[in-house]
């Protein structure tokens, strides 16, 4: 099996190749990335057909070019964080910027100062791009507000995690080429998952088939059509609901298990994790429902037992850590995106090459 998800992602880099040769940036439209209910078809194209160039940067012996000296790169994280502030800082770094990360708890957050003057006096040190994670939904809003730096949303809340979904269907797109009308599976906590709701939007604008699974009390109101308000542009997009694991699964081209946060079940909505990890979790018998060639995912961090299994997690099917290795290369392209960056990173090489000579 190992061997066929191989071969996959080789003929999907073929196409890759044909499709990243020219990067359409005249695409994009963005100054912030708050969530990716505003981004259309064309703009997701162009950030994960810039992210196989940098890729190419990545797998270089020495992974680092120029693109963006004398851009700076602030990440403000209010809450902890392993993977994504990792992958911002090495995704600037491997691009040339000048990055500071700073937390809340060494900040004068802990002195009373608020995020609008923090947002502020980081701009006036000339930051170009702040990165935010807060435990309030809107935050990174707020913060786009009073600032013309670049604001990316690093997780707000239950709300949104833009680059994260941008990752994941990057990753998809790496083994399974279009993905419209592929079936993905989400399978866990919906209803507090910003990972989960910023995928759909993004699952949605490429036309894949979205099903999400889980008990009753962890799926959000307005996924059903009878929940959706009247203005409708500002709920969810239409998925299939499905609360049994084993019929949710059949059939899925890519299933991704999503952190049962231990917090849920002292809230009440679980009646034990045992119970849910029988229902819910993530096993090799559910997947075997699944298509031959299936993808498991799953955002990170994972609680093993839980929501997945940790046989399949370091399974043949599993394409977990490349997830975080594609992180790097979506966030890298993000930055130079929001950089006005014109010339790709290396586009210039060949001419160089040619003139020495």
């Amino acid at each position: 099996m190992t061997t066929e998800i191989t071969s996959r992602v080789a003929g999907s880099r073929r196409h890759n190749a044909r499709t990243s040769e020219s990067p359409r940036t005249d695409a994009w439209n963005h100054t912030d990335i708050l969530d990716l209910d505003d981004f259309t078809r064309e703009e997701i194209d162009t950030v994960l057909e810039l992210a196989d160039r940098m890729r190419e940067i990545l797998d270089r012996r020495i992974a680092r070019v120029p693109a963006l000296r004398g851009f700076t790169v602030v990440n403000l994280f209010y809450e902890p964080s392993t993977r994504t502030r990792a992958s911002f800082e090495l995704a600037g770094k491997v691009l040339g910027a000048d990055v500071l990360s700073l937390s809340a708890s060494t900040s004068s957050v802990q002195k009373g100062e608020s995020l609008i003057d923090t947002v502020r006096t980081m701009r006036a040190m000339r930051a170009d791009a702040i990165v935010i994670r807060h435990a309030m939904a809107g935050a990174p809003y707020l913060a786009a507000k009073h600032t013309d730096a670049s604001i990316i949303n690093a997780g707000d809340g239950a709300h949104a995690h833009p680059t994260q979904a941008l990752l994941d269907l990057y990753t998809m797109r790496r083994h399974v080429g279009e993905l419209a009308g592929k079936r993905v599976v989400m399978v866990g906590d919906i209803a507090h998952s910003r990972v989960a709701r910023s995928d759909l939007w993004g699952l949605a604008a490429v036309g894949a088939e979205v099903v999400v699974c889980g008990p009753p009390t962890l799926l959000p109101r307005g996924l059903r059509a009878g929940d959706r308000p009247a203005h409708a542009e500002s709920a969810l997009p239409p998925v299939t609901i499905e609360t049994d694991a084993d019929r949710a699964i059949a059939g899925a081209d890519v299933v991704m298990a999503l952190r049962l946060q231990s917090e849920r079940q002292e809230g009440g909505l679980l009646p034990s994790l045992h119970e849910y990890a029988q229902h819910y979790q993530v096993t090799a018998e559910r997947l075997a429902r699944a298509q031959p060639n299936h993808l498991l995912m799953h955002p990170g961090p994972k609680n093993e037992g839980i929501e997945i299994s940790g046989a399949v997690a370091k399974g043949s099917h599993s394409i977990i850590e490349e997830q975080v290795t594609n992180g790097v290369a979506v966030r890298m392209a993000l930055l130079y995106l929001l950089s006005g960056g014109k010339e790709l990173p290396g586009e210039a090489a060949p001419a160089r090459e040619e003139a020495r000579r």
